[in-house]
Protein backbone atom coordinates (compact mmCIF):
# COMPACT_ATOMS: atom_id res chain seq x y z
CA UNK A 1 0.00 0.00 0.00
CA UNK A 2 1.15 3.11 -0.80
CA UNK A 3 0.42 7.18 0.23
CA UNK A 4 -0.60 9.43 -2.00
CA UNK A 5 1.48 13.01 -1.73
CA UNK A 6 -0.63 15.51 -3.42
CA UNK A 7 -0.72 19.57 -3.28
CA UNK A 8 -3.18 20.65 -1.16
CA UNK A 9 -6.28 22.66 -2.77
CA UNK A 10 -5.55 26.45 -3.74
CA UNK A 11 -7.29 29.00 -2.98
CA UNK A 12 -9.74 30.60 -5.72
CA UNK A 13 -6.56 33.17 -6.55
CA UNK A 14 -4.16 30.98 -7.10
CA UNK A 15 -4.61 29.11 -10.17
CA UNK A 16 -0.88 27.12 -10.02
CA UNK A 17 2.56 26.73 -8.58
CA UNK A 18 5.85 25.61 -9.00
CA UNK A 19 7.31 22.76 -7.58
CA UNK A 20 10.35 23.80 -5.22
CA UNK A 21 12.74 21.86 -3.68
CA UNK A 22 12.25 18.34 -2.74
CA UNK A 23 14.11 17.52 0.71
CA UNK A 24 13.86 13.73 0.43
CA UNK A 25 14.85 11.55 -2.32
CA UNK A 26 13.53 8.56 -3.73
CA UNK A 27 14.37 5.54 -1.00
CA UNK A 28 15.11 7.65 1.81
CA UNK A 29 13.29 7.10 5.45
CA UNK A 30 10.96 9.70 6.45
CA UNK A 31 9.36 10.63 9.45
CA UNK A 32 5.51 12.07 9.93
CA UNK A 33 5.56 15.74 9.76
CA UNK A 34 8.58 15.64 8.12
CA UNK A 35 9.14 18.14 5.00
CA UNK A 36 8.97 16.49 1.63
CA UNK A 37 8.58 19.23 -0.87
CA UNK A 38 7.97 22.87 -0.95
CA UNK A 39 5.88 24.16 -4.05
CA UNK A 40 5.85 27.82 -5.13
CA UNK A 41 2.96 29.78 -5.77
CA UNK A 42 2.66 33.29 -6.66
CA UNK A 43 2.08 34.25 -3.52
CA UNK A 44 3.94 31.57 -0.80
CA UNK A 45 5.63 28.84 -0.33
CA UNK A 46 3.52 25.73 0.86
CA UNK A 47 5.27 23.14 2.77
CA UNK A 48 4.29 19.53 2.73
CA UNK A 49 4.60 17.37 4.71
CA UNK A 50 4.94 13.39 5.00
CA UNK A 51 1.37 11.93 6.50
CA UNK A 52 3.06 9.05 8.05
CA UNK A 53 6.66 7.16 8.75
CA UNK A 54 7.51 5.40 5.62
CA UNK A 55 10.16 5.66 2.91
CA UNK A 56 9.35 8.15 -0.25
CA UNK A 57 8.93 5.36 -2.83
CA UNK A 58 8.09 7.72 -5.68
CA UNK A 59 8.49 11.37 -7.09
CA UNK A 60 6.04 11.88 -9.98
CA UNK A 61 6.91 16.14 -10.37
CA UNK A 62 10.67 16.80 -10.86
CA UNK A 63 12.08 20.64 -8.92
CA UNK A 64 10.77 23.26 -11.30
CA UNK A 65 7.38 21.28 -12.86
CA UNK A 66 4.14 23.49 -12.80
CA UNK A 67 1.91 21.78 -10.95
CA UNK A 68 -2.12 22.69 -10.00
CA UNK A 69 -4.44 22.50 -6.94
CA UNK A 70 -4.72 18.12 -5.54
CA UNK A 71 -1.83 17.28 -8.46
CA UNK A 72 0.29 14.06 -7.37
CA UNK A 73 3.35 14.79 -6.55
CA UNK A 74 4.82 11.56 -5.29
CA UNK A 75 4.07 8.27 -2.99
CA UNK A 76 5.28 7.42 0.22
CA UNK A 77 5.42 3.37 1.01
CA UNK A 78 3.89 3.61 5.24
CA UNK A 79 5.85 1.68 7.37
CA UNK A 80 8.77 1.13 10.28
CA UNK A 81 11.67 3.44 9.38
CA UNK A 82 13.76 2.34 12.61
CA UNK A 83 15.95 0.22 10.32
CA UNK A 84 16.70 1.84 7.29
CA UNK A 85 17.10 5.50 9.27
CA UNK A 86 19.80 3.31 11.04
CA UNK A 87 21.53 2.09 8.05
CA UNK A 88 21.27 5.27 6.44
CA UNK A 89 23.48 6.96 9.61
CA UNK A 90 25.72 3.90 8.55
CA UNK A 91 26.06 4.70 5.20
CA UNK A 92 26.02 8.88 5.69
CA UNK A 93 30.02 9.62 6.43
CA UNK A 94 31.18 8.49 2.81
CA UNK A 95 28.70 10.35 1.10
CA UNK A 96 28.91 13.33 2.96
CA UNK A 97 31.76 14.69 0.53
CA UNK A 98 29.82 15.39 -1.75
CA UNK A 99 26.22 16.28 -1.10
CA UNK A 100 23.10 15.88 -3.27
CA UNK A 101 22.26 18.74 -5.61
CA UNK A 102 18.79 19.34 -5.98
CA UNK A 103 17.65 18.97 -10.01
CA UNK A 104 17.05 22.79 -10.42
CA UNK A 105 20.03 23.72 -9.10
CA UNK A 106 21.63 21.36 -11.37
CA UNK A 107 20.49 22.51 -14.06
CA UNK A 108 20.97 26.05 -13.18
CA UNK A 109 24.94 25.10 -12.68
CA UNK A 110 25.52 24.12 -16.02
CA UNK A 111 23.74 27.03 -17.10
CA UNK A 112 25.86 29.21 -15.49
CA UNK A 113 29.39 26.27 -15.98
CA UNK A 114 29.01 26.09 -12.11
CA UNK A 115 30.42 23.22 -10.69
CA UNK A 116 28.07 22.09 -8.50
CA UNK A 117 29.39 19.18 -7.02
CA UNK A 118 32.37 21.61 -5.46
CA UNK A 119 29.89 23.91 -3.53
CA UNK A 120 28.67 24.10 -0.40
CA UNK A 121 24.71 23.14 0.29
CA UNK A 122 22.49 24.97 2.68
CA UNK A 123 19.78 22.12 2.22
CA UNK A 124 18.68 19.81 4.93
CA UNK A 125 21.67 17.24 4.90
CA UNK A 126 23.96 19.29 3.30
CA UNK A 127 21.71 19.70 -0.43
CA UNK A 128 22.74 22.33 -3.01
CA UNK A 129 19.98 23.92 -3.56
CA UNK A 130 19.05 26.73 -6.23
CA UNK A 131 19.62 29.76 -4.27
CA UNK A 132 23.22 28.26 -3.37
CA UNK A 133 24.03 28.10 -7.02
CA UNK A 134 22.59 31.82 -7.52
CA UNK A 135 25.09 32.54 -4.86
CA UNK A 136 28.04 31.08 -6.25
CA UNK A 137 27.60 32.97 -9.35
CA UNK A 138 27.11 36.10 -7.63
CA UNK A 139 30.30 35.65 -5.59
CA UNK A 140 32.01 34.60 -8.76
CA UNK A 141 31.16 37.71 -10.97
CA UNK A 142 32.03 39.43 -7.48
CA UNK A 143 35.56 38.02 -7.71
CA UNK A 144 36.41 38.67 -11.42
CA UNK A 145 35.01 42.11 -11.90
CA UNK A 146 37.68 44.71 -13.26
CA UNK A 147 38.30 47.77 -11.03
CA UNK A 148 36.71 50.80 -12.38
CA UNK A 149 39.71 52.50 -15.07
CA UNK A 150 40.86 56.24 -13.58
CA UNK A 151 39.52 58.61 -15.65
CA UNK A 152 42.67 59.98 -15.94
CA UNK A 153 44.51 56.79 -17.27
CA UNK A 154 45.86 57.82 -20.61
CA UNK A 155 45.66 54.11 -22.48
CA UNK A 156 42.81 52.64 -19.87
CA UNK A 157 41.65 49.34 -21.53
CA UNK A 158 37.94 49.23 -22.66
CA UNK A 159 36.20 46.89 -20.46
CA UNK A 160 36.13 43.57 -21.19
CA UNK A 161 33.02 41.92 -19.92
CA UNK A 162 29.58 42.13 -21.89
CA UNK A 163 28.31 38.96 -20.27
CA UNK A 164 24.72 38.57 -20.24
CA UNK A 165 22.62 35.99 -17.98
CA UNK A 166 19.09 34.94 -18.90
CA UNK A 167 17.27 33.78 -15.61
CA UNK A 168 13.23 32.96 -15.55
CA UNK A 169 11.09 34.87 -13.44
CA UNK A 170 10.20 33.78 -10.02
CA UNK A 171 6.31 32.97 -10.03
CA UNK A 172 6.25 35.38 -6.99
CA UNK A 173 8.11 38.32 -9.13
CA UNK A 174 5.71 37.07 -12.62
CA UNK A 175 2.91 37.51 -10.33
CA UNK A 176 3.57 40.50 -9.11
CA UNK A 177 4.84 42.01 -12.79
CA UNK A 178 1.36 40.79 -14.10
CA UNK A 179 -0.84 42.62 -10.74
CA UNK A 180 1.01 45.28 -11.20
CA UNK A 181 -0.10 45.78 -15.26
CA UNK A 182 -3.30 45.17 -14.56
CA UNK A 183 -3.92 47.64 -11.99
CA UNK A 184 -2.53 49.89 -13.96
CA UNK A 185 -4.90 49.24 -16.79
CA UNK A 186 -7.89 48.21 -14.79
CA UNK A 187 -7.72 51.15 -12.83
CA UNK A 188 -8.36 54.95 -12.79
CA UNK A 189 -5.14 55.47 -10.40
CA UNK A 190 -4.84 58.76 -9.35
CA UNK A 191 -2.02 59.50 -6.42
CA UNK A 192 -2.30 62.79 -4.02
CA UNK A 193 0.56 64.26 -1.73
CA UNK A 194 0.58 65.12 1.68
CA UNK A 195 3.21 65.51 4.23
CA UNK A 196 3.20 64.87 7.99
CA UNK A 197 5.26 66.41 11.06
CA UNK A 198 6.34 63.32 13.13
CA UNK A 199 7.94 65.62 15.90
CA UNK A 200 4.67 64.42 17.93
CA UNK A 201 5.27 60.76 17.41
CA UNK A 202 9.04 60.49 18.25
CA UNK A 203 8.51 62.11 21.12
CA UNK A 204 5.96 60.02 22.28
CA UNK A 205 8.49 57.34 21.44
CA UNK A 206 11.20 58.71 23.08
CA UNK A 207 8.99 59.39 26.71
CA UNK A 208 7.53 55.92 26.60
CA UNK A 209 9.42 53.63 24.31
CA UNK A 210 11.10 51.93 26.75
CA UNK A 211 7.77 51.49 29.14
CA UNK A 212 6.10 50.21 26.21
CA UNK A 213 8.67 47.53 25.39
CA UNK A 214 9.20 46.48 29.27
CA UNK A 215 4.88 46.20 29.53
CA UNK A 216 4.21 44.43 26.18
CA UNK A 217 6.94 41.84 26.54
CA UNK A 218 9.53 43.50 24.41
CA UNK A 219 7.39 45.02 21.93
CA UNK A 220 9.14 47.93 20.41
CA UNK A 221 6.78 50.99 19.38
CA UNK A 222 7.64 51.51 15.81
CA UNK A 223 5.75 54.05 13.35
CA UNK A 224 3.70 51.85 11.07
CA UNK A 225 1.26 50.74 14.47
CA UNK A 226 0.44 54.60 14.46
CA UNK A 227 0.03 54.79 10.54
CA UNK A 228 -2.24 51.80 10.46
CA UNK A 229 -4.65 53.13 13.24
CA UNK A 230 -4.21 56.20 11.69
CA UNK A 231 -6.04 54.96 8.16
CA UNK A 232 -8.51 52.59 9.90
CA UNK A 233 -9.68 56.00 11.63
CA UNK A 234 -9.90 57.87 7.88
CA UNK A 235 -11.18 54.84 6.58
CA UNK A 236 -14.04 55.10 9.08
CA UNK A 237 -14.84 58.92 8.03
CA UNK A 238 -14.42 57.80 4.36
CA UNK A 239 -15.44 54.36 3.83
CA UNK A 240 -15.47 54.85 -0.44
CA UNK A 241 -11.63 54.42 0.39
CA UNK A 242 -12.10 51.02 2.24
CA UNK A 243 -14.80 49.60 -0.83
CA UNK A 244 -13.92 47.65 -3.45
CA UNK A 245 -15.19 47.37 -7.41
CA UNK A 246 -16.55 44.22 -8.01
CA UNK A 247 -18.47 44.48 -11.62
CA UNK A 248 -21.14 47.17 -11.36
CA UNK A 249 -21.39 46.65 -8.47
CA UNK A 250 -19.31 48.68 -5.07
CA UNK A 251 -18.68 46.33 -2.32
CA UNK A 252 -18.71 48.43 1.22
CA UNK A 253 -16.68 46.55 3.82
CA UNK A 254 -17.77 46.91 7.58
CA UNK A 255 -14.47 45.89 9.00
CA UNK A 256 -10.54 47.09 8.32
CA UNK A 257 -8.50 44.43 7.55
CA UNK A 258 -5.53 46.38 6.85
CA UNK A 259 -2.63 44.97 3.99
CA UNK A 260 0.84 46.07 5.19
CA UNK A 261 3.45 45.67 2.35
CA UNK A 262 6.40 43.50 3.16
CA UNK A 263 9.68 43.21 1.04
CA UNK A 264 11.48 39.79 0.53
CA UNK A 265 14.30 38.54 -1.49
CA UNK A 266 11.72 37.24 -3.31
CA UNK A 267 9.70 40.04 -3.66
CA UNK A 268 7.07 41.97 -2.29
CA UNK A 269 3.94 40.17 -0.44
CA UNK A 270 1.36 41.87 1.27
CA UNK A 271 0.25 40.14 4.30
CA UNK A 272 -3.21 41.25 6.08
CA UNK A 273 -3.37 42.97 9.73
CA UNK A 274 -7.14 41.30 10.78
CA UNK A 275 -9.95 43.25 12.24
CA UNK A 276 -6.96 46.35 12.78
CA UNK A 277 -9.83 49.08 14.67
CA UNK A 278 -10.19 46.43 17.29
CA UNK A 279 -6.17 46.15 17.93
CA UNK A 280 -3.86 48.25 19.90
CA UNK A 281 -0.30 49.42 18.98
CA UNK A 282 1.13 46.71 20.60
CA UNK A 283 -1.06 44.07 18.71
CA UNK A 284 -0.71 46.03 15.34
CA UNK A 285 2.95 45.80 15.79
CA UNK A 286 3.60 42.15 16.73
CA UNK A 287 1.78 41.39 13.77
CA UNK A 288 3.86 43.27 11.30
CA UNK A 289 7.35 41.77 13.41
CA UNK A 290 5.76 38.38 12.69
CA UNK A 291 4.75 38.80 9.34
CA UNK A 292 7.94 39.66 8.23
CA UNK A 293 10.03 37.43 9.99
CA UNK A 294 7.89 34.78 8.29
CA UNK A 295 7.85 36.50 4.60
CA UNK A 296 11.77 36.20 4.86
CA UNK A 297 11.66 32.64 5.92
CA UNK A 298 9.05 31.84 2.97
CA UNK A 299 6.88 30.80 6.21
CA UNK A 300 3.18 33.03 5.05
CA UNK A 301 0.70 31.02 4.82
CA UNK A 302 -2.24 31.47 2.26
CA UNK A 303 -4.73 32.66 4.58
CA UNK A 304 -2.18 35.03 5.21
CA UNK A 305 -2.26 37.18 1.84
CA UNK A 306 -5.88 36.79 1.49
CA UNK A 307 -8.41 39.58 1.70
CA UNK A 308 -7.32 43.00 3.09
CA UNK A 309 -9.15 46.41 2.39
CA UNK A 310 -6.46 49.19 2.29
CA UNK A 311 -2.78 48.72 2.30
CA UNK A 312 0.06 50.81 3.85
CA UNK A 313 3.04 50.34 2.03
CA UNK A 314 6.51 52.32 4.02
CA UNK A 315 9.21 53.08 1.11
CA UNK A 316 11.27 55.55 3.59
CA UNK A 317 13.14 51.71 5.23
CA UNK A 318 15.01 52.08 1.86
CA UNK A 319 15.49 55.54 1.64
CA UNK A 320 12.84 56.71 -0.41
CA UNK A 321 11.82 60.33 -0.35
CA UNK A 322 8.82 60.22 -2.61
CA UNK A 323 6.85 57.79 -4.53
CA UNK A 324 3.77 56.69 -5.92
CA UNK A 325 2.74 53.67 -4.82
CA UNK A 326 0.39 51.13 -7.06
CA UNK A 327 -3.28 50.01 -5.96
CA UNK A 328 -3.68 46.27 -5.06
CA UNK A 329 -6.53 45.14 -6.94
CA UNK A 330 -9.48 45.17 -5.91
CA UNK A 331 -8.47 48.07 -3.32
CA UNK A 332 -9.13 51.04 -4.18
CA UNK A 333 -6.35 52.79 -1.85
CA UNK A 334 -2.85 52.33 -0.52
CA UNK A 335 -1.00 54.82 2.10
CA UNK A 336 2.48 55.23 0.86
CA UNK A 337 4.98 55.99 3.46
CA UNK A 338 8.56 57.80 3.28
CA UNK A 339 11.72 58.62 4.89
CA UNK A 340 11.68 60.72 7.83
CA UNK A 341 13.62 64.29 7.13
CA UNK A 342 14.80 67.49 8.86
CA UNK A 343 12.87 70.05 6.88
CA UNK A 344 12.10 74.08 7.35
CA UNK A 345 8.73 74.27 8.15
CA UNK A 346 7.12 77.69 9.58
CA UNK A 347 5.69 77.14 12.41
CA UNK A 348 3.50 79.91 14.60
CA UNK A 349 5.31 82.52 11.99
CA UNK A 350 8.87 81.39 12.54
CA UNK A 351 10.80 79.21 10.47
CA UNK A 352 12.00 75.76 12.50
CA UNK A 353 13.91 72.37 11.39
CA UNK A 354 11.02 69.46 12.07
CA UNK A 355 10.86 66.10 11.28
CA UNK A 356 8.75 65.81 8.44
CA UNK A 357 7.56 62.44 6.48
CA UNK A 358 6.09 62.76 2.61
CA UNK A 359 2.69 60.80 2.64
CA UNK A 360 0.96 59.68 -0.79
CA UNK A 361 -1.92 58.01 -1.28
CA UNK A 362 -3.17 56.36 -4.59
CA UNK A 363 -6.19 55.67 -5.09
CA UNK A 364 -9.20 54.67 -7.89
CA UNK A 365 -10.73 57.56 -9.40
CA UNK A 366 -13.58 55.58 -10.40
CA UNK A 367 -14.78 55.32 -7.42
CA UNK A 368 -13.31 57.95 -5.01
CA UNK A 369 -13.52 61.77 -6.13
CA UNK A 370 -10.45 64.02 -5.41
CA UNK A 371 -12.39 65.73 -2.68
CA UNK A 372 -12.57 62.32 -0.81
CA UNK A 373 -8.95 60.99 -1.25
CA UNK A 374 -7.33 64.49 -0.05
CA UNK A 375 -9.19 65.09 2.70
CA UNK A 376 -8.74 61.52 3.48
CA UNK A 377 -5.12 61.84 3.14
CA UNK A 378 -5.46 65.31 5.48
CA UNK A 379 -7.10 62.87 8.21
CA UNK A 380 -4.61 60.72 8.53
CA UNK A 381 -1.63 63.66 8.51
CA UNK A 382 -3.81 65.34 11.62
CA UNK A 383 -4.23 62.41 13.47
CA UNK A 384 -0.38 61.61 13.37
CA UNK A 385 0.64 64.66 14.09
CA UNK A 386 -1.60 64.85 17.30
CA UNK A 387 -1.66 60.84 18.27
CA UNK A 388 -3.35 61.50 21.24
CA UNK A 389 -6.26 61.78 18.81
CA UNK A 390 -5.60 58.29 17.09
CA UNK A 391 -5.84 56.59 20.81
CA UNK A 392 -9.20 58.72 21.55
CA UNK A 393 -10.71 58.19 18.32
CA UNK A 394 -11.33 61.94 17.81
Amino acid sequence: MTLEIKTPTFAESISEGTVGAWHKAVGDPVRRDDVLVDVETDKVVIEIFAPADGVLAEILKSEGETVASEDLLGRLVPGDTASAVSAEDASAAPAAALPAAAPAARKLAAELDLDVDGLRGSGRGGRVTKEDVQRAAREAEAAVAPAPARPDAPDAAPTAGREERRVPMTRLRASIAARLVEARRAAAMLTTFNEVDMQAVMAMRREYGEAFQARHGGTKLGFMSFFVRAAVEALKRFPAVNASIDGNDIVYHGYFDIGVAVSTDRGLVVPVVRDADALGLHQIEDAIVDFGARARAGKLALEDMQGGTFTVSNGGVFGSLLSTPILNPPQTGILGMHKIQQRPVVVAGEIVARPMMYLALSYDHRLIDGRDAVRFLATVKELVEDPSRILLEL
